[in-house]
């Protein structure tokens, strides 16, 4: 494979790489990217690009692939769906966690500063190690448990108001956006199941087939799984769905504490 080489426009400083805008640009916005590569055995170190946004589209995912097409191929994100549907383009842009396909670079004042969500390892540039993420996800078992036999040829029936319960729940993708702005996260992850795992949870516990609530609630009864979430909404604020999952934890608790009165 042919070495890549940096474009003309292009020069590295002391503390990263900066890429320079087309001349002749008129409209030029600056990308500060984190970038690390475990393999080169180098420091963590913020690159910066610059976009002419007369050549782009208009959110931080279009600057992302114009880089990565035109200025440098070693970047390295996750993305997919560009809709705001799969979650894999979560990263922190300008200080917030949100989604890259849904992040209008307008709405950024200034320079973008772009990073991989905080409290995860980085297993490059800007893709997270979600391994303790999706364990904790498959620890509260996010599928329907049932003891009665389901009815022959026919689905398991709700109301219509036993499945509006549901909303504001099942919407979440598990970009963990909320889960990484989170304190209580940062500090205890290893223990703490973290918003979006709990909002998870709630869903199986606030659906009216699902025939394990006890077992459930027994799991989550715990010091540290459920009790510290200390009600800072960082995660409300950071759900790039517009979710609730203080409300969503504030519901499990309220059901622990009715089953002990």
């Amino acid at each position: 494979m042919a070495e890549f080489t940096l474009p003309k426009n292009s020069k590295i400083t002391g503390k990263g790489r900066v890429h320079k805008a087309p001349a002749g640009a008129t409209r030029v916005k600056s990308f500060k990217i984190y970038r690390y590569d475990p393999d080169s055995g180098e420091n963590p170190r913020y690159d910066t690009f610059e976009i002419d946004l007369d050549d782009c589209g208009p959110m931080v995912l279009d600057a992302l692939i114009k880089i990565k097409a035109e200025q440098d191929p070693s970047l390295t994100f996750r993305r997919s769906c560009r809709e705001g549907i799969c979650g894999s383009c979560s990263m922190n842009l300008g200080g917030k966690n949100g989604l890259a396909c849904t992040t209008a670079i307008e709405d950024i004042k200034g320079e973008v500063r772009i990073t991989p969500l905080p409290a995860m390892d980085v297993i490059k540039d800007l893709v997270p190690d979600f391994t303790h993420f999706y364990a904790q996800y498959a620890s509260i078992k996010p599928w329907l448990q049932t003891v009665t036999p389901a009815p022959a040829g026919k689905e398991r029936l709700q109301s219509p108001e036993q499945r509006e319960k549901l909303d504001g729940l099942y919407e979440c993708i598990l970009c963990a956006c909320c889960s990484t702005s989170c304190p209580s996260y940062w500090w205890n992850s290893d223990k703490f199941l973290g918003p979006a795992i709990l909002l998870q949870a709630y869903r199986w516990l606030a659906d009216s087939r699902d025939e394990m609530t006890g077992e459930r609630l027994d799991a989550l009864e715990d010091p540290f799984r459920l009790y510290r979430c200390h009600t800072i909404m960082n995660c409300a604020n950071a759900c790039p769905k517009g979710l609730s999952p203080a409300k969503a934890i504030a519901e499990i608790k309220k059901m622990e504490a009715e089953r002990i009165i």
